[in-house]
């Protein structure tokens, strides 16, 4: 006769869901100090302030507060959207987002897949280093030194023997602005592609290599299924965040001369709002670029699953 089974046997499973449940049961003090930190922090710094959100739909003033403003509705979104530069913030903020995502996303994954046909650790290594170093240089001291660069006694010109003042040119703006982001930007980026690549079959690669294919096959073939999901997620992340351009650095690279291509939406807000002390417009200028962010990643993330056998975020 056959011994039945036990009740722990036939559901292992359910005995470990069970074991855990005892355990947590009887510490959950331990967790909840742990994660009480974490959750106060996070509704404190992430979700109180989403109720700054109404300022955006009164004439705010702030002698008199939130709750005592006059509220005015849409009036400030449409403000925003019947004025005369709205086009050209708007068209401004999408061509550098635009240009950027194109030039800038790519980098990266060129630049993983070159470094992993480095076979020497040693010489890789170094190499990392020289890429990665850009990406610990503040904005604002990358702007100074792009801008000494430039200027007419600068390096270029000397190169190119001549005296231009490429900061004062709006159609050098966008070259400028997305040519510098890649240079500071790309080699630390290409740290998750490398890791991604890692997880590359060795022995499809040494067959590959055996049965005649060449760098582009290789990587079509065996490296590149390796990455996909990871580049189709970054890519996700990325359009939906194409309205966000980074402030700082828009700012710091804008002069009087360049102000027909350099002025976008976040620039504008912040002139708007603590420069001209303008609170209630600025948050609806604000909010119309979040939103834009927020239906641009959807609607990326639906195409993706469509083209990707249901794959998105």
């Amino acid at each position: 006769m056959k011994k039945a089974l036990s009740p722990a046997t036939n559901s292992g499973g359910g005995s470990k869901m069970h074991n855990l449940g005892v355990y947590l049961r009887q510490h959950w003090q331990l967790y909840v100090i742990f994660m009480l930190p974490a959750f106060l922090l996070t509704v404190i710094f992430r979700y109180i302030p989403m109720g700054g959100i109404s300022i955006a739909f009164t004439e705010y003033n702030p002698i008199r507060g939130l709750f005592h403003s006059e509220w005015i509705g849409f009036q400030n979104f449409e403000r925003f959207l019947t004025s005369p530069d709205f086009l050209r913030y708007l068209v401004n903020t999408l061509k550098l987002s635009v240009y950027g995502l194109l030039w800038g996303f790519p980098a990266p994954i060129l630049l993983a897949f070159l470094l992993n046909r480095i076979m020497s650790k040693k010489t890789k290594q170094k190499i990392q280093l020289v890429l990665y170093m850009p990406n610990f240089i503040s904005v604002i001291v990358l702007c100074g030194i792009v801008r000494i660069l430039l200027s007419p006694t600068g390096m270029i010109n000397s190169l190119l023997g001549t005296n231009t003042n490429f900061m004062t040119m709006p159609s050098a703006f966008r070259t400028i602005y997305i040519a510098s982001g890649i240079w500071q930007g790309a080699g630390w980026a290409s740290i998750i592609y490398t890791a991604a690549l890692s997880n590359a079959s060795k022995e499809l690669k040494e067959a590959a290599v055996i049965d005649g294919a060449n760098i582009v096959q290789q990587i079509k073939a065996v490296e590149w299924p390796a990455i996909k999901d990871t580049v189709l997620i970054q890519f996700i992340m990325s359009v939906g965040n194409i309205m966000s351009i980074g402030f700082e650095k828009a700012y710091a690279l804008q002069t009087d001369m360049n102000m027909s291509t350099s002025e976008i939406i976040s620039t504008y807000v912040y002139k708007k709002g603590l420069l001209d002390g303008d609170y209630g417009f600025s948050t609806a200028v604000g909010l119309f670029n979040t939103v834009i962010n927020v239906v641009l990643l959807i609607s990326m993330n639906q195409i993706v699953k469509k083209m990707n056998d249901g794959k998105g975020i």
